[in-house]
């Protein structure tokens, strides 16, 4: 499992909110800590998605897409992937994650 460091933490050393490419790399690496294969490909600019190879999951993460869509695709991945409610994530990630997903608070 991949315990990311806490928001708190960040603000208290007067860092900014994340922006859309560091959501997106949290995401990439949660799934990476949690045996989804992340393949970085240029698919158009969709986004990417999840689909499994050989009975294993592989996200593909459009490198063709903006960060914010690439972060949606990833925040889906993740919420089918990943027990969020298990671990810890930064409440910025949390709050992406169920936005986009519909998953309650």
């Amino acid at each position: 499992m991949v315990f990311l460091e806490s928001a708190a933490a960040g603000h208290a050393r007067g860092e900014d909110a994340m922006t859309d490419h560091q959501i997106l790399e949290e995401l990439l690496a949660l799934l990476e800590g949690n045996a989804v294969t992340v393949r970085n490909e240029p698919l158009g600019g969709a986004g990417g998605g999840l689909c499994t190879v050989k009975g294993r999951p592989v996200f593909f993460h459009d490198t063709d897409a903006s960060s914010s869509d690439a972060a949606c695709a990833c925040a889906e991945a993740v919420a089918r992937t990943v027990d969020i409610e298990s671990i810890y994530l930064r409440p910025e990630v949390r709050d992406f994650i169920e936005a986009r997903t519909n998953r309650p608070h």
